[in-house]
């Protein structure tokens, strides 16, 4: 038994080496992909809850 679809789509993200070797120090080896899919998911959030605020 595998384990079920992320129902994700694949796209490519240029990173720099410097930033990779960051991730893998925090998450550990294979874990790079989950990091960026929550990375951006909490930042769409921290935008988007920002979307309603002023800028005064």
């Amino acid at each position: 038994m595998g384990r079920p679809p992320l129902k994700v789509k694949p796209t490519v993200v240029r990173l720099s080496p410097e930033d990779l070797e960051r991730i893998d120090a925090l998450e550990g080896p294979g874990k790079r992909a989950k990091f960026i899919r929550e990375a951006v998911s909490d930042e769409l959030d921290r935008r988007e809850a920002g979307k309603g605020k002023s800028k005064d």
